[in-house]
C-alpha cells in the first residue's frame, strides 16, 4: 500500500492552522511544519504542500524527499518553475523566493536534517536520486 499524500494533506492543513504550525505526522509524533503554497508549472493552479524544514540562523530548507520515492515531487517541479511563492510558517504567512541548494552545502544541511529527523535518513538510504534541498529565502 503506497501512502496517499493527498489525503494526509487534506487532514494536516487545517491541523496546522488550528495548532500554529504543529501537527501530527503519520508515524503518530507532533512535529512542526511548513506550509508551501506552490503554482502548478503546466496548470498555473495554486496548491499547498505541508512540508517537514529545516532551519539554520536565519535560514530555512525544505526537502524534495517524496518519502524515498525515485522521482521528485510534484511541488519540486513547481518551485522550480515559479520560485516566488507563499508560505505559511506558524501563524505568519510571507513570501519566499526558492532556491535549490547543490554541492557540499546541500549534503552539509541534508546531513544536519538526517541527524534531526532521522526518517530522513531512510528515504535517501530508499532512492539512488540525490534529494533536493531547497531554501526558502524571504522576499
Amino acid at each position: 500500500m503506497t501512502f496517499d499524500f493527498n489525503a494526509w494533506n487534506s487532514q494536516v492543513i487545517p491541523e496546522f492552522r488550528a495548532n500554529g504550525g504543529w501537527v501530527t505526522g503519520p508515524d503518530g509524533q507532533r512535529a512542526p511544519l511548513v506550509l508551501v503554497h506552490h503554482i502548478g508549472a503546466k496548470s498555473g493552479t495554486e496548491r499547498i504542500a505541508p512540508l517537514a524544514f529545516y532551519t539554520e540562523n536565519d535560514r530555512m530548507f525544505i526537502f524534495a524527499s517524496k518519502g524515498g520515492a525515485d522521482t521528485n515531487p510534484d511541488w519540486y517541479h513547481n518551485l522550480v518553475a515559479n520560485p516566488r511563492v507563499t508560505i505559511e510558517f506558524g501563524a505568519d504567512t510571507f513570501e519566499v523566493v526558492a532556491k535549490v541548494i547543490t554541492g557540499p552545502e546541500r549534503d552539509d544541511i541534508y546531513a544536519k536534517q538526517a541527524a534531526a529527523m532521522p526518517n530522513f535518513a531512510e528515504y535517501q538510504a530508499n532512492t539512488t536520486r540525490v534529494i533536493p534541498v531547497i531554501e526558502l529565502i524571504r522576499d
